[in-house]
């Protein structure tokens, strides 16, 4: 099959010309980043839903690794599970080729290939715009075989001296053609700054499945080599998420525009830092060192080790921007929930209709003072203090208040439900995630 695959790529291949070098040159710019529900029909409740179940297949990811563990996780079948990561949740707007072709595609931090469909297309999936043709860019490049970027793959394969490539994103999702060469446009449209920069990796594919969320490909903002913010060369950016279901567009920041600074925040609190954790297993993600959790000022009974990356790679704590509600490893969510039974004096409730079970009917009785605390995520230099509006939501139709939060049997994932309103920044050359609380509509 694998053969098979290779050779039907073969067929699509157009150009194959000599490599031009990488732009290094410093960049900045910044984007819309536009919610993949934004302008559906859908109720706030469905909207819920249809965010936790694309949270759901994510998470499905992470305990799909601890399945194979037995004993070690090969760390190429690690990263092959870990990938599956459901339909994102924001999309990006850019332009490949020249002339350029504008198209969207998903923003995803849990990955590193860039890459879109391409014509002529043997199987592709459904997508807003056409297909970027190669045959009519004049820089379309594809890449030998011995190109470092053909070795950067995760399964780097060639034939007739072409470099081809396969992912995958779980069982129904998957993109196979060529590694090429293209330029990139950026910004523009709206937007007080466009960039152009040639000579970035991506994946031109020509067999494809799986559901796009109406873009027409995935941007990989991963630590991996052939992530664009380590191909554009600042290796920094940023991102202010909206508060969840605002029609207002969150933004992107890259380059020398992924910059915070604690007077321009409604809040004046002091930009904090955090260095990332390696997982050598997984050291395409971004794993954060959590030491534990306080609800207002009581400091949750946690014990560390549950934050902590395993022998065999498994466990951990991840920032990601494509997972919406955070799954806190079982026996963190566990104190949570029991601190919040102590903490909001009403009676405990399960929300069927979203698949939330820490929930309380809400509003309060008018004679009962009901204050919901602030919750604090302890990370090794810093403190994440979410506001109750970044942890907790007023779920469906019964008006029920919830935790957006969810057990996992294995690993903890910060999701971007607790992100709104924080401007994050990931400094990747440094090693190390930086926020401060932000009003991100207005920024």
């Amino acid at each position: 099959m694998a053969n098979l695959v290779l050779l039907l790529v073969l067929l699509v291949a157009t150009k194959s010309l000599p490599v031009a070098h990488c732009n290094d040159d410093n960049v900045g710019f910044q984007l819309k980043l536009t919610h993949v529900d934004a302008g559906t029909p859908y109720t706030k409740p469905q909207l819920l839903s249809r965010a936790i179940a694309r949270s759901k297949a994510r998470m499905a990811a992470l305990q799909a690794v601890a399945a194979v563990a037995a004993p070690l996780v090969d760390p190429i079948t690690a990263a092959r599970v870990l990938v599956m990561s459901g339909t994102g949740e924001y999309l990006v707007g850019l332009a490949i080729g020249t002339p350029p072709l504008y198209y969207t595609a998903i923003m995803d931090t849990g990955s590193d290939l860039i890459w879109t469909q391409c014509a002529p297309c043997l199987l592709c999936a459904d997508q807003p715009t056409p297909y970027f043709d190669a045959r009519r860019s004049a820089t379309y490049r594809a890449l030998p075989c011995r190109s470092p970027r053909c070795a950067a793959l995760s399964y780097p394969a060639c034939f007739q001296k072409v470099c081809v490539y396969q992912y995958y994103y779980g069982d129904t999702a998957s993109t196979a053609g060529v590694l090429a060469n293209e330029t990139f446009t950026f910004g523009g449209a709206g937007n007080s700054t466009k960039v152009r920069a040639p000579n970035i990796a991506f994946g031109c594919g020509s067999i494809n499945a799986g559901d796009l969320a109406n873009s027409s490909g995935m941007v990989g903002f991963g630590r991996g080599p052939l992530s664009l913010v380590s191909q554009l060369g600042p290796s920094r950016f940023s991102y202010c998420l909206t508060s969840y279901l605002s029609p207002t567009p969150s933004r992107l920041y890259f380059g020398a525009f992924a910059t915070l600074n604690s007077t321009n925040t409604s809040s004046g609190s002091p930009v904090q830092s955090t260095p990332f954790v390696v997982n050598p297993a997984l050291p395409n993600m971004y794993f954060l060192s959590l030491k534990g959790i306080s609800l207002g000022t009581k400091r949750l009974p946690i014990d560390p080790l549950v934050f902590a990356i395993n022998d065999d790679g498994t466990g951990g704590v991840i920032i990601d921007s494509g997972t919406s509600i955070t799954w806190l490893q079982q026996d963190a969510y566990d104190a949570v929930r029991r601190g919040l039974l102590s903490a909001i004096l009403l009676p405990a409730m399960n929300d069927t209709d979203i698949g939330l079970d820490t929930c309380f009917p809400w509003p309060p009785p008018p004679n009962l003072a009901v204050t919901v605390p602030d919750l604090v995520l302890h990370f090794d230099s810093a403190n994440m203090t979410l506001p109750p509006e970044n942890y907790m939501v007023i779920a469906s139709t019964t008006g029920y208040l919830c935790l957006a939060m969810a057990p996992s049997g294995v690993g903890t994932i910060i999701g971007n439900y607790q992100q709104q309103n924080l401007h994050i920044l990931y400094d990747v050359a440094n090693s190390f995630l930086s926020f401060v609380p932000a009003a991100c509509d207005i920024i």
